[in-house]
């Protein structure tokens, strides 16, 4: 990693990159609204597929399986076959497992397509990450941030509202269908305008690497999938894959620090603010999708809202979001990743209190306010976290960075729902009645997700107080 240089200037961003990041979002974001609008349809798909809820997770954990086993391999395939090849195969896959979900006769071929979209959606992410942080060529990277990291912030709170007026409105279908368009615009876009980039025809792979990081990835995803139908985390059947998921990610850390030519390179991690930018995307599963699954759920259980209005009530969340985009990259840019991150995450705690006092007869539009608010600070974070974990690397080390930073994100994503979902389960059982019991319960649960802020508060203080420019990022 290099060494600190001048403080960033104000620079435009290059026009080519601006073009660049367009042509990959219009693929992406077929990739980041589905897994959320499948989520929607679940208990739609249970009942027309004629399918117990045993059956029905797996179309969301085949899904989050395949994502995850992939992400380890996208270092090599670029660096093997090209950025634009591998990011138009695996559009290409995505494409084609959208189409078979659409067209499946039964549970047990739908399942088998979201594992072939899974596959293509996790390339896809952590392709468009390398490519862009690359393009940047250390540059303006707070605002180009803005961009990179747009899919994430939006998948979660725009999913909701298209999967509830697809499933009121249209055939189950259609959650698969409306896919296709973006996926067709984002081939014929990339195939035109994204250049080929550079390729190793003798790039190693690292087999053994590969054999363990893998299934070590999909162990703790597994485990983490099945917390919330074995009741917590006290069961073989989530103990006995987390514990052989760690074991083989461990083994894969020795391997990586041992060898030249890892699959991915652990030693990134020596870097105090690269290995707090990480610990940060993995607190975001608490302090982001944690939460997301509280909010609606507070909606449908105290408010006594349906599903789809539930889901709609998310959407000022996403408005906050883009209102503070554009201003937090060129913050980052100028002072920093530190004070830019720890004012998102107090704006955050701030628009999530208001959901820990809340009950029954609490005004609407408080609370739609109060996601605002919320939403203002997410927008904050997110992007200093993920300038900050590409801060003074040069541009082979960025393909590594992206693949542990995708990972931070998705066992993060995983683990925090999870855990907050076994504490308002455990809250709801001791308060079994109304609406105003559950309110209790759902405060409890709140007040976790503001101790994880808090802690991710804390954590923040080793991001660089100031990003520094990086000509060795564009080689």
């Amino acid at each position: 990693m290099s060494t600190a240089s001048p403080p960033a200037t104000r620079e435009r961003l290059d026009p080519a990159f601006v073009r660049l990041s367009l042509v990959m979002l219009t693929g992406t974001l077929a990739v980041v609204f589905d897994t959320t609008i499948v989520n929607i349809a679940l208990d739609t798909l249970g009942r027309q597929l004629h399918v117990p809820v045993s059956t029905v997770q797996w179309i969301t954990t085949g899904y989050l399986l395949a994502l995850g086993m992939v992400v380890p391999t996208t270092n090599w395939l670029t660096g093997r076959f090209g950025g634009k090849n591998v990011w138009l195969a695996a559009l290409t896959i995505f494409l084609a497992g959208s189409v078979g979900a659409s067209l499946a006769p039964d549970a047990a071929t739908l399942i088998a397509f979201r594992v072939v979209q899974g596959a293509g959606g996790g390339l896809m992410l952590t392709v468009m990450q390398t490519i862009l942080v690359q393009a940047t060529g250390g540059r303006s990277l707070g605002r180009a941030t803005a961009i990179i990291g747009l899919p994430a912030l939006l998948g979660p709170v725009l999913g909701p509202v298209l999967g509830g007026l697809i499933v009121q409105h249209l055939s189950w279908r259609w959650i698969f269908w409306i896919n296709v368009p973006f996926c067709l615009a984002g081939l014929a876009l990339a195939w035109r305008f994204m250049p080929a980039g550079e390729r190793d025809r003798e790039a190693p792979l690292d087999w053994i690497g590969l054999v363990l990081l893998c299934p070590g990835i999909a162990g703790i995803i597994f485990g983490l999938s099945r917390v919330g139908a074995g009741g917590g985390f006290g069961h073989a059947d989530v103990l006995l894959p987390l514990i052989a998921g760690a074991a083989l990610i461990a083994a894969f850390a020795v391997r990586a620090l041992g060898t030249d030519t890892p699959l991915v390179d652990l030693r990134l991690l020596r870097s105090p603010s690269f290995s707090a930018a990480n610990a940060l995307m993995f607190l975001s599963g608490f302090v982001l999708y944690g939460a997301m699954l509280l909010i609606p759920l507070f909606y449908q259980q105290v408010g006594g809202r349906d599903a789809f209005t539930a889901g709609l009530l998310l959407a000022p969340q996403g408005i906050g979001v883009m209102l503070s985009r554009g201003l937090a990259g060129t913050l980052t840019d100028r002072v920093g990743a530190r004070p830019v991150t720890a004012v998102g995450l107090v704006i955050t705690a701030l628009g999530t209190l208001p959901f820990a006092w809340a009950g029954p007869d609490t005004a609407t539009w408080w609370l739609v306010a109060a996601l605002v608010v919320r939403g203002v600070g997410l927008g904050a974070v997110t992007i200093p976290v993920i300038s900050s974990a590409y801060e003074g690397l040069t541009r082979d080390e960025v393909p590594h960075a992206s693949v542990i930073t995708r990972t931070a994100q998705q066992v993060g994503g995983s683990f925090g729902t999870a855990v907050l979902a076994v504490v308002l389960d455990s809250a709801l059982a001791r308060h079994p009645g109304g609406p105003s019991d559950a309110a209790a319960a759902f405060e409890h649960t709140f007040w976790w997700s503001l101790a994880f802020t808090v802690l991710a508060l804390v954590v923040s203080a080793w991001l660089p107080s100031r990003l520094t420019r990086r000509p060795t990022a564009a080689g």
